[in-house]
């Protein structure tokens, strides 16, 4: 297949009214997650834990998993992330937007596959796939080995330092507002959604800033057990001189974001 076949075939996916739906339900799915992270996060604040949970992806869908039905709930994400992915993938390859653009859904395509990855795993296999720091810890002792190892590793931290301030800036300007249909929300639906994607936003933002400068860290003291995942790096914001509440505000943050990605699946641009 040429490439010319393969934009073809991306064009005719983009435009399919059963992806738009579907990705639509991903968006919903995307928002179970942040909202049960949060959920474990602000137990990891103010509750002394998690039940055992790790407050990353992972860990959110193993809660789906225990729940009345909660394997069907999993097919419904897979269905759903897989959609995300499709989508995502047709921005990359066929976008009409900046390369920045086109990069980023590059990035959300590779996100998305591996949610589909870790959900598959654990219906299939029973097995999700170990938790985001021990991926994080695992792939950067991996890359250290490489030729510039070290150097390449620092860069990855300092890229997410850059995306954690990306988003921050998203959410302080309120530029998310441009991937939704403003004009066809009712006005209270749009300052609620405003309010919703800044929280969300920023909290993410810290999160992706924190987490890059534990990859740095690795990266100078040439120890790859200092990278940590999204629970690690939660966990680590409760260590600090504020204490739980900087941990519990970016709790806080998830949970908005996950109740704005709900407005995403209504009245996002597909």
């Amino acid at each position: 297949m040429n490439s010319a076949q393969v934009e073809g075939a991306a064009r005719r996916a983009a435009n399919s009214q059963t992806l738009d739906r579907l990705a639509r339900l991903g968006m919903a799915c995307r928002g179970v997650l942040y909202g049960l992270i949060g959920f474990l996060a602000l137990q990891i604040a103010f509750g002394g834990g998690s039940g055992g949970k790790e407050a990353d992806k992972t860990g959110a869908i193993e809660m789906v998993q225990e729940q009345p039905f909660g394997n069907v709930l999993l097919w419904l994400m897979v269905v759903g992330f897989a959609a995300l992915t499709l989508w995502q993938l047709s921005e990359a390859v066929i976008g009409r937007g900046r390369t920045k653009d086109r990069a980023e859904s590059a990035g959300r395509t590779a996100v998305y596959a591996l949610i589909v990855a870790t959900l598959l795993g654990l219906l299939l296999r029973g097995d999700s796939g170990g938790s985001t720091d021990q991926h994080s810890q695992d792939l950067t002792a991996q890359v250290m080995e490489w030729p510039g190892g070290r150097f390449l590793v620092g860069l990855v931290g300092l890229g997410l330092i850059a995306l954690g301030a990306y988003w921050v800036h998203k959410g302080w300007k309120k530029k998310f507002l441009q991937d939704l249909r403003t004009g066809e929300m009712p006005a209270r639906a749009r300052d609620l959604a405003e309010k919703l994607g800044m929280a969300g936003y920023l909290a993410r933002g810290v999160i992706a800033a924190v987490a890059g400068v534990f990859v740095v860290q690795a990266a100078v003291t040439y120890d790859p057990d200092k990278a940590k995942g999204i629970d690690s790096t939660l966990r680590s914001l409760a260590e600090t001189p504020v204490g739980p509440w900087l941990l519990g505000l970016v709790a806080v943050g998830l949970l908005l974001f996950a109740v704005y990605c709900f407005f995403e699946a209504r009245w996002h641009r597909v």
